[in-house]
């Protein structure tokens, strides 16, 4: 009971943290930097990765919005429970303002989850309890990474080493507090929709990092429980 005391702090941390990352983001990815063609943004300068980066971006927000209801609904740990409102929350606003500036960009945005994400729920649909619970973080962490992944790609790389250089102490044990105090930045781009979208990712990558963080250690607290 004391571990998942202490677990339940760690939670609320990150959650505060994912909370403040978004009511102090600004404006940004829906009005990006002077120059940007907001709202005159032909197709003609929507590149095929601005649209695939948008594709795969929105489906992966849908799912955890969708995922994280069904948690609420089905899961045993009331931790999970709490994970699973943090991803409607902050997948919700975060797809929002996705959704805005692609809209605004012509850029055609899914309105469900693709094939995989549909076999993933599916899959979850099916577990109940402690089952659901392992299951549904163990795509929790693989699916935080793999969007952290396409974000990576349009952060500038320098700021990007010095973000997870400053997450790690001598010992390379992750540190947090350093982590929730830095940020990274856009990689530059001449096309004022790459640069809106990069931009978004800059700003949103802080906040999947503290979800990924928080998912991996939910992860081990459920496997533990269920081997105790």
């Amino acid at each position: 009971m004391k571990r998942y005391g202490f677990l339940a702090l760690t939670l609320t941390a990150a959650l505060t943290v994912a909370c403040n990352s978004n009511d102090h983001r600004d404006t940004t990815a829906a009005n990006p930097p002077a120059g940007g063609a907001v709202g005159t943004a032909g197709n003609d300068n929507v590149s095929n990765g601005d649209k695939d980066f948008v594709k795969d971006i929105a489906s992966a927000s849908i799912a955890e919005v969708e995922l994280g209801r069904m948690a609420l609904d089905k899961a045993a740990n009331p931790d999970v429970k709490k994970f699973a409102q943090m991803m409607v929350d902050d997948h919700t606003k975060a797809n929002e303002e996705l959704t805005n500036f692609a809209s605004q960009s012509n850029i055609p945005v899914p309105s469900a989850t693709d094939d995989k994400h549909n076999d993933l729920r599916d899959k979850l649909a099916q577990k109940t309890g402690a089952d659901f619970d392992k299951d549904y973080m163990d795509a929790m962490v693989d699916g935080h990474k793999d969007v952290m992944d396409k974000l990576e790609s349009r952060i500038d790389k320098d700021t990007l080493s010095k973000y997870k250089a400053d997450a790690q102490d001598p010992s390379g044990k992750k540190v947090e507090t350093k982590v929730e105090a830095k940020t990274v930045t856009p990689e530059k781009s001449d096309n004022p929709v790459t640069m809106g979208l990069n931009s978004w990712a800059a700003k949103t990558y802080p906040v999947v990092s503290a979800h990924y963080d928080a998912a991996k250690k939910l992860q081990d607290a459920v496997k533990k429980r269920m081997t105790n």
